[in-house]
C-alpha cells in the first residue's frame, strides 16, 4: 500500500464530489436541515428532541454516506475507471484507503456542520461532550461508507444501488432505538437489533446523553461499530475484482 497513491486517489474523489454541487449540498446541508425540521416539530418537547436529535446526528450521515458512496463507486465501476486503475501499480488497498479517506473527510464536515447547528442553534443538550458525539457520528457514517463500497459491486444501475437501502439501511434505522425503545420491542426483534451495528452506535450516543465520562460501555459499543467498518471495508475491497478483472 502506497500513502502517495492513497492520497492521490482521495484527492481525485474529492475533486469529483466538489464538481457535483447537488452532492455537496446533500452531504453538507441535508442532515442539518432535517435535524432542524425535527427540532421544529418537537418544539413543545425539548427533552424528546434531546434524545431523538442526538441519534439523528449519527443516523442521517450513516444513511447519506451509504447512498453517496454506493452511487459514486458504481459510476467508477460501470464507467471503466476502476478497470483502468487496476491495470496500474495501484493496489486494491490504495483504492479502498483513498475512498475511505475522501469520504471520511466528507463525513467529518457533514457531522461538524450538523452538530454545530444542533448544539448552537437548536439547543441540543447532552451531559457528555459534543466532540464525543461527533466522534461516534463520524465512525457511524464511515460504516455507511463501507456498506456503500460493498453494495456497489452488486448493482448495475444507480437505482439498483438505492434498492439495497430497504435491506441494509432501513431495518437498522427501525430497530436501533430511534423510532421505538428496544426494550419494548418483541423479543425476537431485540435479538435482530443486537446483531445490527447501528444499534451500538445509538447505545454509545445514549451513554453520552447521560454521562459526562467516557465510559467503558461507550467505548465498547463504539468499538463494535468500528469493527463493522473494518469488516465491511474488507468485503468491499474483495469485490473490486468483480468488474475489474
Amino acid at each position: 500500500m502506497s500513502l502517495r497513491i492513497t492520497l492521490i486517489t482521495a484527492g481525485r474523489i474529492l475533486r469529483q464530489l466538489l464538481n457535483d454541487r447537488r452532492t455537496v449540498v446533500m452531504i453538507l446541508a441535508v442532515p442539518a436541515l432535517i435535524i432542524s425540521l425535527i427540532s421544529a416539530i418537537m418544539d413543545a418537547a425539548p427533552a424528546v428532541f434531546d434524545q431523538v436529535g442526538l441519534i439523528l446526528l449519527a443516523a442521517f450521515p450513516f444513511m447519506l454516506m451509504f447512498m453517496i458512496t454506493s452511487i459514486t463507486l458504481l459510476r467508477e465501476r460501470t464507467g471503466g475507471t476502476l478497470e483502468r486503475l487496476m491495470t496500474t501499480p495501484t493496489a486494491k488497498m490504495d483504492l479502498v484507503g483513498g475512498y475511505a479517506l475522501a469520504f471520511g473527510v466528507c463525513a467529518s464536515l457533514q457531522t461538524a456542520i450538523a452538530a454545530t447547528v444542533a448544539y448552537l442553534w437548536l439547543d441540543l443538550d447532552t451531559v457528555g461532550s459534543a466532540w464525543t458525539v461527533g466522534l461516534i457520528a463520524i465512525v457511524t457514517s464511515l460504516f455507511g461508507m463501507a456498506l456503500g463500497l460493498f453494495v456497489s459491486a452488486f448493482a448495475s444501475t444507480e437505482f439498483q444501488a438505492i434498492q439495497f437501502m430497504p435491506v441494509l439501511i432501513v431495518p437498522q434505522l427501525f430497530l436501533c432505538g430511534l423510532i421505538w425503545p428496544r426494550e419494548q420491542m418483541a423479543g425476537w426483534l431485540q435479538g435482530v437489533s443486537d446483531a445490527l451495528p447501528l444499534t451500538y452506535a445509538v447505545k454509545a450516543l445514549q451513554e453520552v446523553q447521560v454521562s459526562s465520562d467516557l465510559t467503558a460501555a461507550m467505548w465498547g459499543d463504539l468499538g463494535i461499530v468500528a469493527g463493522a467498518v473494518v469488516v465491511a471495508t474488507v468485503l468491499g475491497a474483495a469485490t473490486l475484482r468483480r468488474r475489474t478483472g
